[in-house]
């Protein structure tokens, strides 16, 4: 049996691992707003729109994964030569650790699914997509570029949304490549016939697909062990990892052993995308070395956290790591993360209705000011995050025999706090980006600053937010105890 700390290791160890993703690369489209009304042209609710985002859906969610799990994917795919394609391509470009290699095949239409929510609730989903195999000129440019890119990479990803990608025999002939080559191949099939998936290393496969290809019952532990074993036997496939939403994973491999690993999940949220965390997370695991009992045992964790997040989201290696640690004092979820992950947490509090606050800070050496400081900041808000400045930055704005606890140190003892939901460690010597990033609602500093003098005020201001200044609890500051303690 593997070792928590054997896995945690093999988190760090998916950074910079390279893997090559080719399949359907889509938009997804999230549109935001309130319902108080019902249509008087028909019994259905009127949303007044008040946001949209975009974000990369399909194939492009699986490289997404791959990022956030600290992996460096290769992307394979084509989108049309229209709005939606170059969005794709857009959003591709804005992520520095996917190596891109996105053709446009003229005349074709880029798949967009828009979900519309309000109130937290998704009312509705619109797919405009295509299902047409791709030209004979575009389908040779992409196997040309699969030849190139497979020497590259750790591991080959096939993610099939059956949008004409790999149709063709396309995907028969990546994987004769990828072995002969001696890369190993996850594929996440789609439709019935998983023989065109023949010598892949493993399937992912949910308990309903699973049985729309075989044929097989799949409502127990020995049905899907028996269907799994089907497929392996006349697919040609060497092993199957069935997802089973809240009876977690099933592996079954050639070589006739059988692996359950119970449901991860504390709160199922929504479960969009939670497949291609699957697929990202055991890929990025073999390509770095792990066995692949020990990639489904992360992919389980992974895919554990994704269904507590609304949309198409992904999974942190941090996250990661602080649900291997079990950590349910913060509900899985570890409160230092990085700034990206910092911005998909405060989303998902946004869309539940949350206020989030926002307050900054060195924190060195923590005192009851801070405490009082960090007290009145939670009280103007649902969700409390800290940005804390790094080890350089304190040192260019306190002097060089600052900060007396390194960020590590200062980053724990906040998270530690019940006030403090999430900490962000930044750089610079202002917050600045980071408020930019977060767009919080509520903006605190202490009473010794006017509101014209705090930083990202004007900011906070102009998008509906509000500036508080807490009151200051006299003679406290780390300043005054370090000269106390140097005088004694």
């Amino acid at each position: 049996m593997t070792e928590i700390s054997d896995l945690v290791e093999r988190v760090e160890q998916l950074k910079g691992t390279r893997v090559l993703c080719v399949g359907d690369a889509m938009l997804d489209r999230f549109v935001y707003g309130s319902v108080d009304r019902i249509s008087p042209e028909a019994p259905i609710p009127v949303v007044r729109i008040e946001r949209e985002t975009a974000m990369l859906g399909g194939a492009g969610n699986v490289v997404r994964n791959m990022v956030a799990i600290g992996g460096a994917p290769t992307f394979l795919s084509v989108v049309g030569d229209d709005a939606p394609g170059r969005d794709v391509t857009r959003l591709v470009g804005e992520h520095g650790e996917i190596d891109p290699c996105i053709i446009v095949e003229p005349g074709r239409q880029t798949t967009i699914k828009t979900r519309f929510f309000a109130s937290a609730q998704q009312l509705l989903r619109a797919d405009s997509e295509t299902t047409a195999p791709l030209c004979d000129a575009v389908r040779e440019r992409m196997l040309a570029n699969a030849e190139r890119l497979l020497p590259r990479v750790g591991a080959l990803v096939l993610s099939d949304y059956g949008k004409g990608v790999l149709s063709h025999r396309i995907a028969a002939d990546l994987i004769g490549r990828a072995r002969a080559r001696g890369k190993p191949v996850v594929v996440d099939p789609k439709g019935i016939d998983y023989a065109i998936y023949r010598g892949a290393t493993v399937l992912t496969p949910n308990r309903k697909e699973l049985h729309e290809a075989t044929k097989m019952p799949v409502d127990s532990d020995e049905s899907i062990i028996a269907a799994a074993r089907h497929l392996i036997a006349t697919c040609g496939i060497e092993s199957v990892l069935v997802t089973r939403s809240q009876d977690g994973m099933t592996l079954v491999t050639g070589a006739g052993a059988v692996h359950h690993l119970p449901a991860e999940a504390r709160e199922v949220y929504d479960v969009s995308g939670a497949g291609d965390t699957v697929v990202a997370t055991l890929a990025a695991s073999i390509a770095s070395g792990a066995s692949l009992l020990d990639g489904a045992r992360l992919a389980n964790v992974a895919a554990g956290i994704v269904v507590g997040k609304v949309g198409t989201a992904v999974a942190y290696a941090s996250e990661v790591v602080a649900a291997l640690h079990h950590d349910d004092l913060w509900g899985g979820e570890s409160k230092i993360v990085a700034v990206d992950g910092a911005a998909e947490i405060v989303g998902r509090w946004r869309r539940k209705d949350l206020a989030v606050g926002f307050t900054n800070g060195c924190f060195d050496l923590l005192h009851p000011g801070h405490v009082s400081l960090l007290t009145q900041a939670k009280a103007a808000c649902d969700r409390l995050v800290v940005g804390l400045n790094s080890d350089a930055s304190v040192a260019r704005l306190k002097g060089p025999a600052r900060p007396v606890q390194s960020e590590a140190a200062r980053a724990t003892v906040l998270a530690s706090l019940a006030t403090v939901d999430l900490v962000v460690i930044f750089g610079e010597d202002t917050p600045l980006e980071l408020i930019r990033a977060l767009q919080p609602d509520v903006l605190v500093k202490g009473a010794d600053y006017t509101v014209d003098t705090v930083v990202g005020a004007d900011l906070v201001q102009a998008w509906g937010g509000k500036v508080v200044l807490a009151e200051l609890v006299e003679g406290c500051s780390t300043t005054n105890t370090i000269k106390r303690m140097a005088a004694r």
